[in-house]
């Protein structure tokens, strides 16, 4: 695997990768899209509880206001599932990509992906995502070149303006229990605290001046078509100037009264709309465009309208979470600790009520909600890891939220969960990134300074126990709760972060932690969610990493939870592109864990060998992946007692028709014509069946008998599947042979790069071809009648059966002497393999 690694780097990804790559993408991108639209259901829910307190104290307006919040809430939320949707869509495609890849070897263009990727650049949301991985897929063929006006419909989503009064009306109809706003169309007057003229007159102001609030903290962008006004993305000085209001003027009066500057300057036509809007926007004259610290056309201070400083109000008003804390957005060495020190005692406070009052929620409540406010803004400081997280060390701040995982609250305790999470991503400090820097060092340094304070921070959360008290605090959250549900979703992305900042803490959390049973008992449940196949990804990657936490795993009874959970994929399909990505987990899992000898015995103890033939036999998403289960448990000389259940287990034909292409009735594909990836499991749990079963044994006979059957069918398959392997090999070798002319040309050494070319030569078809011609030096070595047959067909192809002996030759060459004492898996079957080499080319030498 680490020459592969280094053939990687060199030569680039394979298509395989390139595609498996872009699915983690767009995992990624769902993920973000799922805690977006969390995100839109608290604030949504906020947002009805104030509306509701507004319309008891007869607050009308300020309830209308609200209520089209509400509604925009809505409709975006319902944007971000249709978007969703289309990335589970591209998931698909992509699935059907990896399918052609295993029977072309390249990627296809694909209309259907271009046309996803085009409507989802239009979210602000996943837009670079979109756009990044959309030329990875143009230069790799998938696509054509991005359409220049994919952009041209982001004003669609502004239609809202038109088309939310009559929604509007029904939610504060619902909202307020008839009190306000009306039920629909077809009734007649309803009660209303205010005059129908009046309610109108209210209703035509709104729809002047209403704008959406999520607008409001990204910066105001509207249109010159309307009563809004777009400002460009670098505005001139004179642009900001002509837009500055002068608020000693007479809005009403249509001649320019008051003092104005004496600068001469053509006349320009002005609609009225923009005149209204422009005597509304900044109100008080308080945007100071000209500050010094104000470069690049960005404003920082003022421009609201006084609708939005009205909203702004009404949340103050109603409890003041609305506004945002403007400390959070100063991420300087002074304002980080400004909110430590503003976290140091909230922390200190809540703990002071708590225990003077521990019976009386209602006398510390209002310290808790300081807590949680003063948590969750330290969020910001994820943009600023070089400053900040030195910082969170230094302060002991760490250690603080640590202790918050102990908080008899639990709403408290998934607010520092998903502050850690944050903190914790292997993104952090990206906006750096985007800072254009005269020289890339530059840049490459500031990546690699937030590398390091990340894997500082890791290591100050590891030694405060953080990863014990997280699993812990697993049990503590109920799952039919959205907001636990979300915290167990955040403690597993900390896992997977952390895992992927420091790859050698996986043994730290199997061995001090009980994480691996809580996995389990999460994979084994039926019904599938996100934290479902989560905790099945995060598994996977735990018994990747070593012999001990695989060890963890079986003593767990992980084999037989693992076949389980497979054997619901029997029968069916995984669901969607999630479920399958937690398949795939699952059978990864095993394949790691079919490594150790332990878990083999266990694995066939747990009928694991027969599940496996039965998926064979059913023809469903799950057999390729069963037959690799197959390949891993029977290799080598730990894998005899496999070898026979399989035989006796009837699996020889649903193999064998999986090798010939053929399809079972049960199938539901229409072809059945195996992968290149499959052919190379099957060939190689065939050549693990001759190695392992004993000569003269009735399960080794019947292994030979399928060459035999059918007029040696299988001898021309195998035969067929040689002169591809043959033909790859040779482009593989022509690439090579012109890649060296070149480097010898430019004077560089390939002497140490042997290894590498032939990693490459494996790879483009020497490894198929060895196996083929161990099977082939098999056959003919057990059955006359074979022999005969193999020699007719390589007559036909001007080769003999010394073509094969050459094959095995550099096959024994390119595996290395072992030691004797040596008693490791690997080494055993390093040794088993050159025994089994040097009896087939002594054979072959014969004939």
């Amino acid at each position: 695997m680490s020459m592969k690694s280094i053939n990687r780097f060199l030569y680039g990804p394979t298509p395989e990768e390139k595609v498996r790559g872009w699915q983690q993408k767009l995992r990624t991108e769902q993920r973000q899209l799922d805690k977006e639209i969390r995100q839109l259901d608290t604030a949504t829910a906020k947002a009805r509880t104030t509306l509701k307190q507004l319309a008891s104290k007869g607050d009308v307006k300020s309830a209308r206001i609200l209520a089209k919040e509400v509604v925009r809430s809505n409709k975006q939320k319902d944007r971000l599932h249709v978007s969703k949707a289309r990335l589970g869509s591209i998931g698909v495609q992509l699935q059907h990509q990896m399918a052609m890849i295993k029977v072309t070897g390249s990627l296809q263009k694909s209309t259907e992906i271009m046309k996803l990727s085009n409507s989802l650049v239009k979210l602000p949301q996943i837009s670079a995502a979109m756009r990044e991985m959309s030329m990875e897929m143009t230069k790799a063929g998938i696509m054509e070149e991005m359409l220049d006006d994919t952009l041209e419909g982001l004003d669609e989503d502004e239609e809202l303006e038109e088309e939310a009064d009559e929604e509007v009306e029904k939610v504060l109809f619902e909202l307020t229990d008839g009190k306000l706003g009306q039920a629909g169309k077809v009734g007649g007057e309803l009660p209303s605290t205010e005059d129908a003229e009046e309610e109108d007159e209210q209703d035509r102001e709104m729809e002047r001046t209403i704008m959406d609030i999520d607008e409001l903290f990204k910066g105001s962008k509207v249109t010159l078509s309307g009563n809004k006004r777009k400002m460009a993305a670098n505005p001139t000085p004179e642009m900001l100037k002509r837009m500055k209001v002068n608020s000693e003027s007479t809005p009403a009066s249509n001649s320019s009264s008051g003092p104005t500057k004496p600068v001469s300057r053509p006349v320009t036509v002005r609609d009225e709309e923009e005149e209204e809007a422009a005597q509304n926007f900044a109100p008080g004259g308080d945007a100071d465009y000209f500050a010094e610290e104000d470069d690049e056309g960005r404003f920082f201070g003022g421009g609201l309208t006084d609708e939005q400083k009205q909203i702004l109000n009404i949340f103050d008003r109603a409890g003041g979470e609305g506004a945002q804390d403007e400390e959070a957005s100063d991420l300087n060495a002074v304002g980080i600790r400004r909110l430590l020190s503003k976290l140091e005692k909230a922390v200190a406070k809540n703990q002071d009520h708590r225990s003077k009052y521990p019976n009386a929620p209602e006398k510390f409540i209002d310290s808790e909600a300081d807590l949680d406010a003063a948590i969750k803004a330290l969020l910001p400081l994820a943009q600023a890891p070089t400053i900040a997280y030195p910082e969170l060390i230094k302060s002991g701040a760490t250690a603080l939220l640590v202790g918050l995982l102990s908080h008899e609250n639990m709403d408290i305790v998934i607010d520092v969960v998903e502050v850690i999470h944050e903190f914790t991503d292997e993104d952090v400090g990206g906006e750096d990134e985007d800072n254009d820097e005269d020289e890339e060092d530059e840049e490459g340094q500031v990546i690699r300074k937030s590398e390091d304070a990340l894997k500082d921070l890791i290591d100050s959360l590891v030694t405060s126990q953080t990863l014990e008290l997280l699993v812990q605090n697993l049990s503590r959250m109920d799952e039919k709760e959205e907001t636990d549900r979300q915290g167990v979703f955040h403690t597993l992305g900390i896992f997977e972060n952390v895992l992927a900042s420091r790859p050698i803490l996986a043994e730290t959390l199997v061995s001090t932690t009980t994480i691996v049973r809580w996995l389990l008992n999460r994979i084994i449940q039926k019904e599938h969610d996100d934290n479902r196949g989560y905790a099945a990804e995060v598994l996977s990657i735990l018994v990747q990493s070593s012999r001990s936490n695989r060890l963890v795993l079986a003593k767990e009874d992980g084999i037989d939870i693992i076949l389980r959970a497979l054997n619901a994929f029997r029968n069916r399909d995984p669901a969607g592109p999630d479920e399958t990505e937690f398949m795939e987990n699952v059978f990864d899992a095993l394949c790691s864990s079919l490594a150790e000898p332990e878990i083999r015995e266990r694995f066939q103890q747990a009928e694991g060998v027969d599940l496996m033939v039965l998926i064979m036999k059913e023809n469903r998403a799950s057999k390729s992946r069963a037959i690799k289960v197959l390949d891993y448990a029977l290799s080598g000389p730990l894998g005899a007692a496999n070898c026979t259940t399989f035989v006796e287990a009837v699996g020889l034909k649903p193999l064998f028709s999986a090798f010939m292409g053929k399809s079972s009735k049960k199938s539901k594909s229409g072809t059945a014509m195996p992968a290149s990836e499959d052919i190379g499991h099957i060939l190689g749990v065939i050549s693990s069946l001759f190695a392992n079963l004993d000569s003269d044994s009735p399960p080794r006979i019947r292994v030979l008998a399928k060459f035999v059957e059918a007029e040696y069918e299988k001898i021309d398959r195998l035969v067929e599947l040689r002169e591809q392997a043959e033909s790859r090999l040779k482009i593989t070798d022509r690439e090579i042979n012109v890649e060296k002319k070149e480097l010898l040309s430019a004077g560089e050494d390939i002497a140490g790069m042997e290894d590498l070319f032939l990693l490459r030569r494996l790879d483009g078809g020497l490894f198929t071809l060895q196996t083929i011609d161990v099977l082939l030096a098999w056959v003919i070595m057990e059955d006359d009648g074979i022999k005969q047959h193999v020699e007719m067909l390589f007559g036909r192809r001007g080769k003999t059966i010394k073509d094969i002996e050459k094959v095995l030759r550099g096959y024994l060459d390119n595996i290395g002497e072992v030691d004797a004492e040596d008693e490791t898996p690997e080494a055993m079957a390093s040794a088993a393999q050159r025994t089994i080499l040097g009896g087939l080319i002594g054979f072959v030498e014969g004939c």
